[in-house]
């Protein structure tokens, strides 16, 4: 996960039976209540099918504050949570 100035940046694995608008609004509540962020009301998904895609989509997550100025390589942006990991992104 990878918190930008204007946005959030998150690869998320869901299965079958779990809903990820439910999933995406629950998460947006509590840390609007723990945080006090006023969150936008929709968000846009993009589902990952395969390895090439999943690598091409975290490569761009990560490098996101670099793009924008903030960072000089990924590794030095102070605000992403967990680790980016293909395998896990495919995996689940």
């Amino acid at each position: 996960m990878i918190l930008m100035p204007d946005h959030l940046h998150a690869l998320i694995s869901v299965n079958g039976e779990t809903s990820l608008g439910n999933l995406v609004r629950n998460f947006k509540r509590i840390t609007a209540k723990m945080a006090e962020i006023r969150w936008q009301r929709n968000f846009f998904d993009h589902r990952i099918r395969a390895s090439e895609g999943a690598t091409k989509k975290a490569f761009y997550v990560s490098n996101n504050p670099v793009r924008a100025g903030l960072a000089s390589c990924a590794e030095d942006w102070p605000y992403q949570l967990g680790t980016l990991s293909i395998t896990n992104v495919i995996d689940q």
